[in-house]
This record gives C-alpha cells, sequence and structure tokens, in this order.
C-alpha cells in the first residue's frame, strides 16, 4: 500500500478572509457594460434595483484587489470548506506522464458544486439590506439548489423559475430546491408578462436560460423587498468563487509544490 498523501485539507481558520479581484491588477481593464437606456457607463446604483447594493459594488470595483469576505459568510463556509486538493495519482499513471497533477474537488459542497460558494454571499447581502424574497433562474438546477440552500440559511424566501425541459427531465433536482423551500416554476410560465407573450407566440416552448432570465428579473421587479441573483456571467460572481484558488494556493504549498502556469 502506498502511504503518499492524497488529500490535502485547511484547517478552518486557513479559509480565506478574502476573496480577490482580479480586475484590480489587470493592465488593460475591462470595458465598462453600458447602461442599455442612456448608452453612458454603467454606475453601481443603475443596478440597485435589480441587485443587492453590495453586489452591485463589487460588480464594477475595479480598484480594489482584496474584497473582506464577511464573517458571516466564511461561517457558512466552514461547513464545507476547504474543498479538498486532490493529487490524481491514478490519472497521472494512466496517462504515464511524469507530471504532478491535482484535481480541487468542490464536489463536497451540500449542493455538490461550486455555484454554492457565491450563493452564500449573495443571500447574505441581499438580507444585510432588507431584502425578504430573492428570485433566480436555473437550468440543470444546480445554481437554483444552491440558491435555495443559500436563501434558506438566511430566512429568505426563494423563487426560482427552472428551464421547462429540465423541469421535467431532471425531477430530482427540482425536489432538491423544493425541500429547501424555493418555489420552482418552469419557465416559460403564465406567472410573468414575459412567460405569457412567449407562451403566446410559441406554445411549446420548451425553455432556455433567456426565458427563465426574463421572469426571474420581472418577478423580481414587481416583488416588494425582493432582488435577482446569478450565478454565473457577472464579475462579483467570479470574485466568489476565487476561494476555490487561494485554498488551492495554501494547499500547494502544504504538497511542498507549486503549479507551473
Amino acid at each position: 500500500m502506498s502511504n503518499k498523501t492524497k488529500r490535502f485539507i485547511l484547517p478552518e481558520e486557513e479559509i480565506p478572509h478574502y476573496w480577490y479581484n482580479i480586475q484590480a491588477d489587470m493592465v488593460n481593464k475591462p470595458m465598462p457594460p453600458l447602461n442599455p437606456a442612456t448608452k453612458q457607463p454603467l454606475k453601481p446604483e443603475d443596478m440597485f434595483p435589480i441587485f443587492a447594493e453590495e453586489l452591485c459594488r463589487q460588480e464594477l470595483n475595479q480598484t480594489d484587489a482584496w474584497i473582506e469576505i464577511p464573517e458571516e459568510v466564511r461561517e457558512m463556509y466552514k461547513y464545507y470548506r476547504s474543498t479538498p486538493l486532490v493529487r490524481a495519482y491514478g490519472l497521472e499513471k494512466a496517462l504515464g506522464t511524469p507530471a504532478h497533477i491535482y484535481f480541487k474537488n468542490e464536489s463536497v459542497s451540500p449542493m455538490g458544486s461550486h455555484k454554492l460558494n457565491s450563493a452564500i454571499p449573495q443571500a447574505y447581502y441581499c438580507k444585510q439590506e432588507g431584502v425578504t424574497n430573492v428570485t433566480t433562474e436555473t437550468g440543470a438546477g444546480q445554481w437554483g439548489a444552491s440558491l435555495a440552500y443559500a436563501a434558506r440559511l438566511f430566512g429568505l424566501e426563494a423563487a426560482v423559475y427552472q428551464v421547462k425541459i429540465s423541469y421535467e427531465q431532471k425531477p430530482y433536482r427540482r425536489s432538491v430546491m423544493q425541500t429547501f423551500g424555493a418555489q420552482v416554476t418552469p419557465s416559460p410560465s403564465m406567472s410573468t408578462r414575459a412567460g405569457k407573450d412567449i407562451l403566446t407566440a410559441y406554445p411549446n416552448h420548451q425553455g432556455s436560460l433567456g426565458t427563465a432570465i426574463s421572469e426571474a428579473i420581472e418577478l423580481a421587479r414587481s416583488t416588494p423587498n425582493c432582488k435577482y441573483t446569478l450565478g454565473s456571467v457577472l464579475s462579483h460572481v467570479t470574485l466568489h468563487q476565487t476561494v476555490i484558488g487561494l485554498e488551492a494556493e495554501k494547499q500547494m504549498a502544504m504538497a511542498g509544490e507549486y503549479p507551473d502556469v
């Protein structure tokens, strides 16, 4: 039997205290998104009606390299972080490579994916702002399940619009969301003007992330104390996911190595 270490785990106190904002260190900054109404560079307050205010500020922050992780968020991270850094000895052998291969196993989170890393802070910032309801869309269901879980942690009501074809094909993901109290609706639906318009034009529409996003944003805009949340695409989501790489750096040091790239 080999006695080589296969999994590297950080103690709780080593879980990152800050997220890393790569935009601050970019020589060529990303072009600012434009306000669709004015065609001027977007300001944080332009997004306040849709997202939690702190998330809007994080989205457009190109100056601060480090954003502090709230202690309440770190406490929730501790239930599953750090995630293991695993040495892939079997893959190395199968490939016949002298390279040392490692992978970060984010599937050990309660929802089985990395999506929870951003769902928790998004729900937290909504709660801090006095928001009572959150909406989102989901395709296969990983983000919807993560948001449902995070909403329950902070006492928020969650409404999830799931792409209709996935809603029908993946009933267990739907059940996970419902287990944590989320209202799950197949999209397009008759519950929003956007959904009604789509179904009127295309009665057999199987749904898409576009239809689900449209419905989730409409519900957020028309519901008091409600904000929309998103699990990918945006810069603040990427920011929250940097806990993965920041942990990996420390774990590689534990393994006595550091990546070439």
